[in-house]
């Protein structure tokens, strides 16, 4: 079943091969689906965190913090740009998240 550009119903497909559920007046003209169903790659991001308490004395302690982001440097892209009006970049992929960033934390309990 099948509607045409008026919104009245086509059982094309019951009556004719396969190529017959399409109706040809609807070619080149804009669908109801979303813009952005592209899907991009997978994103495969591992994080990771170490913590060492150093006692300094029995009321004060040094804290060190490690944390990692995206340990393993996998690139992970963003999804192909799904807007038709830009030209030249629909259905690229342009821009990437983040490298492996790290950071390092002292804290100091008294």
């Amino acid at each position: 079943m099948t509607f045409d550009a008026l919104g009245n119903v086509n059982n094309l497909c019951s009556q004719q091969p396969v190529f017959g559920c399409y109706d040809p007046s609807l070619f080149g003209t804009l669908g109801t689906a979303k813009r952005t169903i592209c899907c991009g790659p997978h994103i495969s991001q591992t994080d990771f965190a170490i913590l060492k308490t150093i006692p300094l004395s029995e009321t004060k302690h040094l804290d060190f913090r490690a944390e990692f982001f995206n340990l393993f440097n996998h690139t992970q892209f963003f999804t192909p740009d799904g807007n038709t009006s830009d030209g030249s970049q629909f259905g690229q992929v342009t821009q990437a998240r983040d490298p492996r960033l790290m950071q390092f934390a002292l804290k100091f309990f008294f």
